[in-house]
């Protein structure tokens, strides 16, 4: 006769006894949470190329596109505020889905996992991390453009740097969704042109979306870097929130959960 827990099964046999351990829990719990976090922001403490990297690199650019429309400063305050947005989304995208990769290649991964964490826990740990790394990339990429480099803005600039924000999470989303796909970082790296790009390409940032061939245009209304651009020239053009600026938020905003859901429920132990 045996006995056991919920959640745990014990089997005997003459002369020995094997206990199968309990499934991690799969419930988001706030301090495996929190301590997820602080752990990746540690790790993070100790590369600091990496957070130059998601910091300034957005700033840099920036800097560089102000003076390379020198002589046009229109040109640059009618596509200044949508980069203010793309920016921190590609640089979170990138350093989110090499970083969560080279967990799960190195064992990382699989040694959290056999503890009492749930895979939630792990992912929403990750994104608390970076957001709280996107925040300061964002503010400072907000304050440069419209104190510094002088980007023309009808509305607040609080409202640009809301925008800027749910983009990097958003990118940070995408970043721990592709990772799960991806088996070295150089697969992590290539699933840019293939996440990124298409994005890039049609959310209006060329050409008003409205301008493209009826299906591109369709393809740009599912793709949420359109509503991240969309967002952002609202703030551009209207000296008050609307209900497009709102349409365009939720629909960002939306999208990262979703995102970091399927990154959740994709998400592997290791890399075969």
């Amino acid at each position: 006769m045996s006995t056991g827990t919920p959640g745990s099964s014990t089997s005997s046999t003459p002369g020995t006894t094997m206990t199968m351990t309990p499934a991690p829990p799969r419930a988001l719990n706030a301090s495996r949470t929190t301590a997820t976090a602080a752990r990746v922001l540690r790790q993070l403490g100790h590369d600091p190329r990496t957070i130059a990297m998601m910091i300034l690199i957005p700033c840099v650019m920036l800097f560089l596109l102000r003076y390379v429309f020198d002589g046009s400063p229109r040109t640059f305050d009618s596509i200044g505020a949508s980069l203010l947005g793309i920016f921190p989304l590609i640089t979170m995208f990138l350093v989110t889905s090499i970083a969560t990769l080279r967990e799960r290649t190195s064992g990382t991964l699989e040694r959290l996992l056999a503890m009492p964490l749930g895979k939630g826990d792990l992912i929403a740990g990750y994104a608390l991390a970076f957001g709280a790394l996107a925040i300061i990339q964002s503010a400072l990429a907000t304050g440069l453009a419209v104190w510094f480099l002088d980007l023309d803005v009808t509305g607040s600039p609080w409202l640009l740097l809301l925008v800027a924000l749910l983009d990097a999470l958003l990118g940070t989303a995408l970043g721990l969704f592709v990772s799960a796909f991806a088996s070295s970082e150089f697969q992590a790296v290539q699933f840019m042109p293939a996440v990124i790009f298409p994005q890039l390409l049609l959310c209006g940032l060329f050409t008003p979306r409205d301008n493209m061939h009826p299906v591109l245009e369709a393809i740009s209304d599912v793709l949420p870097m359109s509503y991240a651009v969309d967002g952002m020239n609202e703030v551009l053009t209207h000296t008050d929130v609307t209900a497009n600026f709102l349409r365009d938020v939720l629909i960002v905003a939306g999208c990262a959960l979703l995102v970091l859901g399927l990154g959740a429920a994709t998400l592997r132990r290791r890399t075969p």
